[in-house]
């Protein structure tokens, strides 16, 4: 089955969440013929560098029921859409400045049956609320991220970590972290998983 490699390191999901998880391949594989969003490279091994990479912040964090997660430039929906899928009780939103890109999220969202995703075609900056969580997969450097967001947070901390940016990001990272003054927490993704994509992967977490 396609979800074997997400199942390989999350041995506890639901029946609901392995058929979601198997169905991504087919969803994208749809919307991306539409509407290219994920290389071609990429669409074939779209549980390794993708689904997988993407829950890779849940080995660093686990969404609480109700929390609100914001993912900053989304592009297809990643990491929010297999995020949704592990934390099915936790309310994810998914923002891109590309509205295309959030025709797919929702295409895709709608076929899974996931209803805790919404979704706007508006930049990071211009989004309304407060969240717990934001998440977001090598949009830019953290030095020009993180103005976007830093007023975005709830004050109220219910979670074992405290609330924050969950950022995916990979390769040398020494030089962007001394840049953006911030105080960082790096997990290296190889220690989670096995293959080789991973090596030089990493969840950069920054308290709010």
């Amino acid at each position: 089955m396609t979800s074997d490699l997400v199942t390989k390191y999350f041995t506890d999901l639901s029946e609901i969440q392995i058929k979601q998880i198997d169905q991504l391949q087919v969803l994208y594989e749809h919307w991306n013929s539409q509407i290219n969003v994920i290389s071609r490279k990429d669409i074939a091994e779209l549980y390794e560098r993708h689904v997988l990479h993407s829950l890779g912040i849940a080995k660093v964090a686990s969404f609480l029921p109700e929390e609100r997660v914001l993912d900053v430039g989304t592009g297809g929906g990643f990491p929010g859409i297999p995020l949704a899928i592990l934390f099915p009780k936790t309310n994810f939103h998914l923002v891109d400045s590309i509205g295309k890109k959030i025709k797919v999220v929702n295409e895709v969202a709608s076929g899974l049956g996931l209803k805790n995703v919404t979704s706007s075609h508006t930049r990071a900056e211009q989004v309304g609320g407060k969240f717990n969580f934001v998440v977001s997969r090598a949009v830019t450097r953290l030095a020009d991220f993180y103005p976007w967001i830093k007023d975005k947070f709830s004050k109220r901390n219910d979670n074992q970590i405290a609330n924050g940016i969950l950022y995916l990001k990979g390769g040398d990272l020494t030089d962007e972290i001394k840049e953006s003054k911030l105080k960082v927490q790096s997990f290296d993704l190889k220690d989670y998983f096995d293959e080789d994509f991973f090596e030089t992967k990493k969840v950069l977490y920054i308290k709010a």
